[in-house]
């Protein structure tokens, strides 16, 4: 698969999307060597590829196909798993180029975009028509929709609204020998033959490339009222995360930030977090406003009860986005303390959050090194972030070990390996653990099955 290409190829590339579309400047190329994952593979392409529509990208398919050439399919690289990196000779596709919004149907509550739309911009075409999509990663204001789509992306809001793939409902794709092909719609219900969206969503590019999707939409919610809790004991904290989901209580957004992320948090972005802190939790309920400030009292009554030190209650819209600010600005903060930041998403289920975060203290304790930890605590998605330098050979195999530590550990604690950033490069080792030997082998044959040749995103996923 590590074969060049050669230059009759790069000019029929050159004929199917233009010269102005296709890189091969080696100041170029770098820039797609690397997504947000650190030290992974650097790779360079041999050329980037700018596609603007299907029938593009059809017959880019069909070329590669040809000549055995990897195609590695590329949104707006804020990937944290390598799942977008090339690991061998070959084509980066990107599609920041398809960024149309074909369509807003009000009525039926969905929306229609080619996959290089960026969330963020969706967002705000949605909302003066009262409407929101839910899914919100952290990098919302550069993820594209395809990308997120491809990775299955979470973000604050996956506790009460869930991920992407419970709001994609329909797709179109392009597949390893370049037929083009449409499941799913706009209706509500629809049964019809194998699940393929649900397939395709989180498939890391490696089954086909998704070339426009259909979401669903709600109703913005009426109401928010957003609390920041200030715990002294992070055990605390955590057993306050617990009692929340077994009152039956569901934040639209329940977060979680240990004192280390707090005080990288303030000195980054100044939004006034109490330093002395050992966790805070950021907590937002939404909805009608009357069930919004009932279940905002039950949270209030729970943190009380787990020794909460203090509890700020946003007061207006600025001061909501505010708090939401100082989550945001977790990842920003961290990566600048160190060279190399290692961020991983160990998710489990809600009720072991307590044990999670006490192993990850342990983990940290046995290898001496620095982590913080934030995340989506609500729904048991812990991203423990690892604080390193990747040309300090010794503490990167510390950090190796550490990260094996951690997924063995939410695997023992009824978890999983990702809960919202992929498998990608970084996490393919790991998944006999989760699936077992058959597993493994049940996902090897689906990407054969689509993928013969192994053309679309080699190495990523199960490394085929």
């Amino acid at each position: 698969m590590d074969l060049k290409i050669s230059p009759s190829v790069k000019e029929e590339i050159t004929q199917i999307v233009g010269a102005e579309n296709v890189l091969t400047e080696q100041e170029d190329l770098m820039c797609y060597a690397f997504d947000a994952a650190p030290g992974l593979s650097k790779h360079m392409p041999e050329i980037v590829v700018c596609a603007q529509s299907k029938e593009q990208i059809s017959k880019l398919v069909q070329l590669a196909a040809a000549h055995k050439i990897p195609l590695y399919t590329r949104g707006g690289g804020t990937n944290l798993t390598g799942g977008a990196l090339p690991v061998a000779n070959g084509i980066v596709l990107s599609l920041l180029k398809m960024n149309k919004i074909l369509e807003v149907d009000a009525e039926n509550l969905t929306a229609t975009v080619e996959p290089g739309v960026v969330i963020y911009e969706l967002l705000e075409v949605l909302e003066p028509y009262g409407l929101m999509y839910p899914p919100d990663p952290g990098t919302v204001n550069t993820a594209t929709m395809g990308g997120s789509a491809a990775e299955n992306s979470g973000g604050l809001r996956g506790l009460k609204y869930g991920v992407t793939k419970n709001y994609v409902i329909g797709l179109e794709a392009v597949f390893a020998d370049g037929s083009i092909a449409r499941f799913g719609g706009k209706t509500v219900k629809n049964v019809s033959g194998y699940d393929m969206v649900s397939l395709l969503v989180g498939s890391e590019g490696t089954l086909g490339i998704i070339t426009e999707l259909t979401v669903k939409l709600i109703p913005i919610p009426e109401y928010r009222r957003s609390m920041l809790a200030v715990f002294d004991d992070l055990d605390k904290a955590a057993q306050a995360i617990h009692d929340i989901i077994a009152h039956k209580v569901i934040p639209a957004t329940l977060e979680i930030m240990d004192k280390f992320t707090i005080r990288t948090v303030e000195n980054y972005a100044k939004v006034g977090l109490p330093l002395e802190a050992e966790a805070v939790l950021l907590i937002e309920l939404d909805g009608i406003k009357e069930a919004a400030e009932k279940e905002a009292g039950i949270v209030e009554e729970i943190l009380k009860e787990n020794m909460a030190t203090e509890i700020r209650v946003a007061k207006d819209d600025a001061e909501r986005d505010a708090i939401w600010a100082a989550r945001r600005a977790a990842l920003p903060a961290l990566v600048r303390i160190k060279p190399t930041t290692i961020l991983e998403d160990a998710t489990v289920p809600r009720s072991k959050v307590p044990e999670m975060i006490l192993a990850l203290k342990e983990i940290a304790a046995k290898y001496d090194l620095t982590i913080g930890t934030f995340g989506h605590a609500g729904d048991g998605n812990l991203h423990p972030t690892i604080l390193t330098d990747e040309a300090d050979k010794a503490e990167m195999a510390k950090v190796e070990h550490a990260v094996d530590e951690i997924f063995q550990a939410a695997l023992e604690l009824g978890g999983t390996l990702s809960g919202e950033h992929g498998i990608g490069l970084a996490k393919a080792r790991y998944l006999e653990w989760e699936f077992g030997e058959a597993g493994v082998a049940i996902l090897h044959k689906i990407k054969t099955a689509l993928d013969p040749d192994g053309i679309l995103n080699p190495g990523k996923m199960t490394a085929v």
